[in-house]
């Protein structure tokens, strides 16, 4: 615990400095705080959370608080729903008596809930800058380049379809929409990747290589069938003309930095601990990692395992810390760890501070709509198509 803390602190005054007192002073002069009336980055937790809860009160059924995960627990507990990114678009598209969405995730999840939701729903997400690694590792202009090179190189063979995991910009979505493509989730990837070779040759996949990987081998397509994308290198691809020309899978160089911290060493350390672990990981994390692991999923299927499993039962999890410390809080029947004790929270999900709540539902309360995330027209219609492709499997 008290390497979670340490943790926290350095995340609080790395990432927020304004909203950690040790880092204020240098500040001094500043009006606000990252953005947010520096007023609220003065308030103690306890005020925090009482204009929050009267914020709540005073909005009622008009306000829809959405919680991801991964988020910290000073956030989750104001959340009326909590969720994976997906799960939450989708509820917040059933919840049409909510005029105001609050997204407490990060950027791509707030533009999924506003192509999703209805018109006369506005979605806010507290802090602009909480994006996501992952999702900036492909770019529109990228990959549409890497889409214009693969056709021109391999011609009338090339029958791509682009797929793109939900952790991307509305902008790649509507990018797969209009290219016969479709999304993809942790969840029904293999599913997905169904669909799309019933319409196509070769897959581009992207942002996440490893997701991407991890669901190939799981269909069966062997790893001399696979190439990575290196938008930061195209040639290195290019140069290996008959690789490419072989791959069915053609993998995005991306990953997600908290994923990418878990080793096969923590699985051997956790199971020399405890002979009788059952080691769980996200699809997100290298292919050495799922292998070594005894059971792979998404967010929702780990926490599906642990909540089914007995009491009793002793679990090590390759995941973001936040939900892992919830899960053993919530299941004290049962030993739940992380596999990498010294792991941070997703620091781009930590932006969301209780102070950036506050601000937000305030204004609403007083008719201000802050930090609205709104998708261009065409861009959603797009998206949309593409999203709409992937509710449709079942």
């Amino acid at each position: 615990m008290a390497l979670r803390v340490a943790c926290e602190t350095s995340q609080e005054s790395r990432i927020l400095p304004l909203l950690h007192p040790a880092a204020r002073d240098q500040y001094a002069h500043g009006g606000r705080a990252d953005q947010i009336p520096r007023r609220y980055a003065e308030m103690d937790g306890a005020e925090l959370d009482r204009r929050i809860s009267q914020a709540k009160a005073a909005l009622g059924r008009r306000l829809l608080i959405l919680g991801h995960h991964y988020q910290r627990d000073e956030i989750i507990k104001y959340a009326d729903l909590r969720g994976d990114s997906f799960k939450l678009a989708q509820q917040a598209a059933a919840r049409p008596e909510a005029d105001y969405i609050v997204f407490c995730g990060v950027h791509f999840m707030a533009e999924s809930a506003d192509i999703l939701s209805a018109p006369h729903q506005i979605v806010i997400l507290p802090n602009p800058t909480a994006g996501c690694s992952m999702a900036d590792m492909a770019s529109i202009a990228e990959v549409e380049e890497c889409w214009e090179t693969l056709n021109e190189v391999l011609g009338a063979d090339a029958g791509l379809v682009p797929v793109t995991y939900i952790n991307s910009a509305a902008s790649l979505k509507a990018f797969c929409g209009e290219r016969g493509g479709i999304v993809c989730t942790s969840s029904n990837a293999r599913k997905v990747m169904e669909w799309a070779f019933s319409r196509g040759r070769r897959l581009l996949f992207f942002p996440d290589e490893h997701l991407g990987r991890n669901t190939g081998l799981a269909f069966g397509i062997p790893e001399e069938e696979m190439i990575v994308w290196n938008p930061k290198n195209p040639q290195e691809t290019l140069d290996d003309e008959e690789r490419l020309r072989r791959a069915r899978l053609i993998l995005w160089k991306g990953y997600c930095s908290t994923h990418m911290r878990f080793t096969v060493e923590q699985i051997a350390k956790a199971r020399a601990a405890y002979p009788d672990i059952t080691v769980i990981v996200h699809p997100e994390c290298r292919r050495e990692v799922v292998a070594a692991a005894d059971l792979y999923g998404s967010t929702e299927y780990i926490i599906q395992q642990i909540e089914q499993a007995p009491a009793g039962s002793k679990w090590a999890v390759g995941t973001e810390i936040n939900l892992v410390h919830r899960l053993a809080q919530e299941h004290p029947d049962k030993l739940i760890f992380c596999l990498d004790p010294i792991v941070c929270p997703c620091s781009t999900m930590y932006r969301i501070h209780p102070a950036y709540l506050a601000w937000v539902l305030e204004a609403l309360v007083e008719g201000q709509i802050v930090n609205q995330v709104k998708v261009a027209p065409e861009v959603a219609h797009w998206a949309r198509v593409a999203l709409d492709r992937m509710l449709a499997l079942k």
